[in-house]
């Protein structure tokens, strides 16, 4: 199959502050995760393959076909943006109807399109009000709305979760899914690891505007599982929780501080049923349990100065 994105080496730059750097990639059918941490870089390389930004260096092709000289191409894509962009306003059916027609479509195609999208993201009986009146998870949907409404080949989309319910996340997820099952392009970024790997088991590692890793979830699981965490215990009783921590395979090492300790280790899961272990036979009381390192960006840190 031809590939439906294909980028070489991308580049973007905004004064001194870097974007993307020399970003080579080649993504075809199904669903694509692209995963980092904020201010990796996510919203900047799906900004250059709608179009939205040209690169300082690197080229673009969607379809075979380079990006800007080809605009007609945009209206086979959909874009879900990270943030709101609206007319306060417009109406909910207003908005969608009038991105669906400037895709192309006449009046009442443009009309049932839009009703049908609205119905998918279940803000068909909201379809009257205007958008200044919609919550944050009504807004994160209408987004959806708009990205799906002219049915693109081609969908990509922002942090398209953030703000939304838990049943409508499912939902979302599902909408997703039947693009794949459709033969259809997704690329999908997140810097939340179960997200991306709800929608997909095809993963794409940023930071810092550089592409550090591609493959699939078990890869990245690999990866992840490689850095070790940092377990805070907020203790008095310090001493008493070292004791029967020392010398157990779990523990890389162990830091005193003023009111606790910092334990490093390579298994979380065990180390956190240990600390529940010892709580529960030597009688500690502990005022805080939390891992002050559990995120990407710590992920990223550790796995980039190796």
């Amino acid at each position: 199959m031809s590939p439906v994105v294909e980028v070489d080496k991308l580049s973007k730059w905004y004064g001194n502050i870097l974007g993307i750097v020399d970003v080579s990639l080649t993504i075809g059918a199904g669903i694509k995760g692209l995963l980092g941490p904020n201010g990796a870089g996510k919203s900047t390389f799906l900004k250059l393959i709608t179009g939205q930004l040209k690169p300082n260096i690197g080229t673009v092709k969607i379809f075979g076909l380079p990006l800007p000289s080809n605009p007609q191409l945009l209206t086979r894509v959909g874009y879900c943006p990270e943030y709101d962009s609206y007319y306060r306003e417009m109406t909910g059916f207003e908005f969608i109807y009038s991105l669906v027609k400037l895709s192309g479509y006449d009046s009442r195609e443009s009309v049932d399109k839009a009703n049908q999208a609205l119905v998918e993201v279940g803000l068909e009986e909201r379809a009257g009000d205007l958008i200044k009146h919609y919550s944050l998870g009504m807004r994160q949907r209408l987004r959806i709305a708009q990205s799906i409404a002219h049915h693109p080949d081609l969908l990509i989309l922002d942090e398209p979760l953030k703000g939304v319910d838990p049943i409508w996340r499912n939902k979302i997820i599902n909408i997703i899914k039947s693009y794949q099952q459709q033969g259809k392009t997704v690329i999908v970024s997140s810097h939340i690891l179960h997200e991306i790997e709800a929608m997909t088991e095809d993963i794409i590692l940023i930071n810092q505007g550089k592409v550090f890793a591609e493959g699939d979830i078990h890869y990245i699981r690999d990866l992840i599982k490689s850095h070790p965490h940092k377990i805070y215990v907020k203790t008095e009783e310090s001493r008493k929780m070292a004791g029967g921590l020392i010398n157990r395979e779990e523990v890389l090492s162990i830091n005193f501080s003023d009111q606790g300790l910092m334990v490093e280790t390579l298994d979380r899961d065990k180390l956190l049923d240990l600390i529940a272990q010892l709580i529960i036979e030597k009688n500690i009381e502990v005022k805080e349990l939390t891992s002050p390192d559990d995120n990407l960006q710590a992920v990223f840190k550790y796995l980039t100065e190796r």
